[in-house]
C-alpha cells in the first residue's frame, strides 16, 4: 500500500481546533460526514474561539466548492487531493449491535467505516482528538489518529530557559560582581551557544552567580535576587523569572512548571510593580469546565458561575495583600485598582474582545488553550503590551489537548530563541512541603 492511497475522515473537533486543517494532508484525500457539517452548525454563532473556527471552515469549504458539487470531490489546491463530503448511511451491521445511532460520534465511526469497506485498496484513516472515539474506531479494525500538525513531538526536551554551567573559571564569576556586572558570552566556556535571555547559574565549588544573555549587548548581565511587591523570590528559578517579568524590552514571557512553584504569584507581583508602565493589568484564565459542559450547566447567576473558575486568582492576589498591614499605601492600592478596574481579573472569553494596547496581560492555566487560541492572543497584543502566559504543561484539563497539543508546548517550541521572548521552567515547589510532597508522590 503507497502513501498516496490514503483517506482522511474528518472528526468535528479536529475542525473545532483548527479550521485550517485541511490543508495539512498533503497529497491525501479528505471526507467531511455530514454530521460533521450538522455538528458545525451548532458552533457557528458566538465569539469563542471554537465559534470562529466553525465559521471559517464552512466558509472555506464554501470557497473551495463554488459552482462545483461534491461529487467526486473537490480540488483543494495545489499539492493537496480533494475534499468530499459523505452523506448519512444505513448503519452499516457490524455497528448496529455496538454503538448507538443517537450519538453523532457514531455516525462519523459509520461514515469512515463505510468507506474503509468500499476502497480496500486505500488506507482509510479516522482523525480526531477524541481518544475514546479512536479506541473505538480501532477496536472495529479501522485506523484512527490523532490531529497532529500542531504537536510537539518531545516534550522531556522542551526548553527550560535556563541552563547550569559546573565549573566556571573563577575569574569569570568575580569579573559578574564587578561593575558593570556582565561578561562578553563569547568569552564563556560553554558547549552550545545561548538562546536570546536564556538564563545561566554558574558555579565553582562554592562560588556561583546568576546571570542573563542579552542578544542586544551580546553580554551576560548579573541577575539579582530582588523582592517585588512583597514578594521575594526562594530559589535561581524564581529569580529569573522575576528578571523576565520585570524587563519592559520583553514583551512576551512564558512560565511553566507544576502546581505550587509559584508561577501565577510571580507574575501577579511583577504587574504590579510595574503597574505604573501600563495601562491595565489584565489576569484571566481559560474556563474548562468538569465533563466538558458549559458554564450554563452550573446554578445561579454568571458571577456565581465564575466565581469558582476566577478563586485561584483572587488567593494569589490575597497572599500580595497580606505581605502588608491593611493600613500600608500597597495594600489599599491593590483595592483601589480593583475598584477602577485598572486591575480585571476575568475569564478569558470576556477579554478576548478588548483592546490589547499598553496592558500587562497575563494569561493563567495556558495549558488549557490550543495553539491557534495562543497565536490569536499574541496576535493582538498591541503596542505596549507584554502577554505572560503560566500553567503545567502535564496538567491539562482540556478534553482534547495534552502535552504535545496544548498552546503552551506549543510556544515554549517555536517561540524560544526570539530576541522579545523569555522563558522559564519552574522546578522547585515552594508552596509548602506537604504541597511538594504530594505532588512529587502522589
Amino acid at each position: 500500500m503507497t502513501p498516496k492511497n490514503k483517506i482522511f475522515v474528518l472528526d468535528t473537533n479536529v475542525i473545532l481546533h483548527d479550521s485550517e486543517c485541511i490543508y495539512h494532508f498533503q497529497e491525501h484525500d479528505i471526507v467531511i460526514p455530514i454530521t460533521v457539517l450538522e455538528e458545525l452548525d451548532s458552533f457557528k454563532k458566538g465569539n469563542e474561539t471554537l465559534n470562529f473556527h466553525a465559521r471559517e471552515f464552512v466558509r472555506e469549504l464554501d470557497a473551495l466548492s463554488g459552482d462545483h458539487l461534491f461529487n467526486g470531490g473537490v480540488d483543494i489546491g495545489e499539492k493537496n487531493g480533494k475534499i468530499s463530503i459523505s452523506l448519512e448511511k444505513q448503519f452499516h451491521k457490524d455497528l448496529q449491535f455496538n454503538f448507538s445511532e443517537h450519538k453523532p460520534d457514531h455516525h462519523i465511526l459509520n461514515t469512515a467505516y463505510q468507506l474503509a469497506e468500499g476502497h480496500p485498496e486505500k488506507a482509510v484513516i479516522l482523525v480526531s482528538k477524541d481518544v475514546n472515539l479512536r479506541m473505538k474506531a480501532k477496536s472495529m479494525g479501522l485506523l484512527a489518529q490523532d490531529y497532529k500538525t500542531d504537536h510537539v513531538q518531545d516534550v522531556s526536551a522542551l526548553y527550560t530557559g535556563l541552563r547550569i554551567e559546573e565549573n566556571m573559571p573563577e575569574q569569570v564569576i568575580e569579573e559578574m560582581y564587578k561593575v558593570p556586572f556582565e561578561v562578553e558570552a563569547s568569552a564563556l566556556p560553554i558547549e552550545n551557544p545561548l538562546n536570546p535571555n536564556e538564563y545561566l547559574i554558574m558555579r565553582n565549588g562554592r562560588k556561583s552567580a546568576l546571570g542573563v544573555y542579552n542578544p542586544n549587548t551580546l553580554n551576560v548581565h548579573r541577575v539579582e535576587k530582588t523582592s517585588v511587591y512583597g514578594i521575594t523570590p526562594r530559589n535561581a528559578e524564581q529569580t529569573f523569572a522575576f528578571n523576565a517579568l520585570m524587563n519592559t524590552d520583553i514583551p512576551l514571557v512564558s512560565l511553566s512548571g507544576k502546581a505550587g512553584t509559584g508561577k501565577t504569584l510571580l507574575a501577579l507581583a511583577a504587574a504590579l510593580e510595574k503597574r505604573k508602565h501600563y495601562r491595565q493589568i489584565y489576569l484571566a484564565r481559560p474556563i474548562v469546565p468538569l465533563s466538558n459542559k458549559d458554564i450554563g450547566f452550573l446554578p445561579g447567576d454568571i458571577q456565581s458561575k465564575l466565581d469558582p473558575y476566577m478563586q485561584p486568582l483572587y488567593d494569589n492576589l490575597g497572599v500580595i495583600q497580606n505581605q502588608f498591614p491593611g493600613s500600608n499605601t500597597k495594600n489599599r492600592r491593590i483595592k483601589e485598582m480593583l475598584d477602577e478596574e485598572k486591575l480585571v481579573i476575568s475569564p478569558l472569553s470576556y477579554i478576548r474582545g478588548r483592546s490589547l494596547v499598553n496592558i500587562y496581560f497575563i494569561v493563567d492555566e495556558a495549558q488549557n488553550l490550543t495553539p491557534h487560541e495562543i497565536k490569536t492572543i499574541i496576535t493582538r497584543a498591541g503596542e505596549g503590551t507584554k502577554v505572560v502566559f503560566t500553567g503545567d504543561i502535564y496538567q491539562i484539563d482540556h478534553p482534547y489537548l495534552d502535552s504535545h497539543s496544548n498552546g503552551l508546548s506549543y510556544l515554549i517550541d517555536k517561540m524560544h530563541g526570539q530576541k522579545i521572548y523569555a522563558h522559564i521552567n519552574l522546578e522547585k515547589g515552594e508552596r509548602s512541603e506537604l504541597a511538594e510532597l504530594a505532588s512529587n508522590l502522589l
